[in-house]
């Protein structure tokens, strides 16, 4: 591993965030700042260096990020004493349309989910910065038009929407599994 790869080794260790390859070029000289290529080149050797590691190097939306592998998870999670911020279901089926149905309206998300969305889920979605306004829809009332950002994709993992799972066909999920929209009994064969 030359200098540079232990250079911007050291600078993504430092980073509480993931680093693009032009905020990685703004640490050198600018007499002599090395190529696209060079950092391209030192990025993989520290992908190389790290591959049978507790650590890894990841590529998400903002940029590069060294973080610690999944399977290690457990393990740190216990030194911190902050329990992790629990979402409620509404949040998520929130989150997850914006996600899917991008751009989309609060009214639309209340279409989909039957039920009307709170100020304080979309408040929530907002300060979190995993939802951005992106537009207003040109109806009456202009209501906003909710995107997701890309700390939603770098706090998933993410590198771009299309990494999010696919959404599985409602006729492929178990019956047990299935949750009736309007908390009805399913219709008998003799009605």
């Amino acid at each position: 591993m030359d200098n540079l790869s232990l250079i911007i080794e050291a600078l993504l260790f430092s980073s509480s965030r993931p680093l693009s390859e032009k905020e990685i070029l703004t640490a050198f000289d600018l007499r002599s700042p090395p190529t696209s290529n060079e950092i391209k080149e030192a990025l993989k050797s520290i992908e190389e260096k790290y591959s049978e590691n507790s650590i890894e190097l990841v590529k998400v939306a903002s940029g590069y990020r060294l973080r610690i592998r999944q399977e290690y998870s457990s393990w740190v999670a216990k030194l911190w004493e902050a329990k992790p911020q629990k979402y409620s279901r509404a949040l998520l089926e929130t989150l997850a349309l914006i996600a899917y149905k991008q751009p989309i309206t609060r009214g639309e998300i209340e279409d989909v989910r039957g039920v009307s969305v709170s100020s304080q889920i979309i408040r929530t979605l907002l300060d979190r910065s995993w939802i951005k306004v992106v537009g207003h829809r040109d109806v009456p009332g202009r209501p906003a038009l909710f995107s997701t950002t890309k700390d939603f994709l770098d706090d998933l993992n993410l590198s771009k929407l299309s990494d999010l799972p696919e959404l599985p066909e409602i006729q492929n999920i178990p019956e047990e599994a299935q949750i009736s929209l309007l908390n009805e009994p399913p219709l008998s064969n003799s009605e």
